[in-house]
């Protein structure tokens, strides 16, 4: 069954166009993926950027949710997130992690982010000093995340039509 993809309603308030926005996104992440086997979703398609695979990007979407909204807006601890390690573009190191199981991660990664923007104001603001970007309000990284989810979904439409041909758009 396809990922529905819905936009907000015209005259909807901000904190559900926001949202609205955000998961609309989050679908087309989905979208590009589906009937991507593995072996394709592992596939570099830019030989200057072996890491810039489906599976790649959804693995860096799941941590970038991670980082804004867990480590950023609640403080909790980066440890587990490898956007924060030694390693250079480790989020996008997906090799041998089925693309099924790396999306439900994306989901329930989103799932959580959900649920931190339900229990704060948009004007709330994080709780992280360690990094400048902790000082940003609910709303910034709402607008942020819209920026980042659709401009990987953008990737995902170049990685898809080099892979296999598929082609669409919303």
């Amino acid at each position: 069954m396809p990922t529905p993809r819905t936009r907000p309603d015209y005259t909807a308030d901000e904190r559900t166009q926001l949202l609205g926005w955000l998961d609309m996104q989050r679908s087309i992440i989905h979208w590009k993926c589906e009937g991507l086997s593995d072996e394709a979703a592992h596939r570099p398609v830019l030989p200057s950027s072996p890491l810039m695979t489906a599976a790649g990007l959804v693995s860096h979407m799941r941590w970038v949710e991670h980082c804004w909204f867990e480590v950023m807006l609640l403080d909790r601890p980066s440890d587990v997130n490898p956007q924060f390690g030694d390693v250079e573009d480790a989020d996008l190191q997906a090799d041998g992690i089925p693309l099924g199981r790396l999306l439900e991660e994306y989901d329930r990664q989103c799932a959580v982010s959900n649920e931190i923007v339900a229990s704060l104001s948009l004007d709330d603001t994080g709780r992280n000093t360690e990094f400048k970007a902790g000082a940003a309000s609910v709303r910034w990284v709402l607008l942020h995340m819209i920026e980042e989810t659709a401009r990987h979904a953008g990737h995902l439409d170049a990685i898809r039509e080099l892979v296999d041909g598929e082609t669409g758009y919303y």
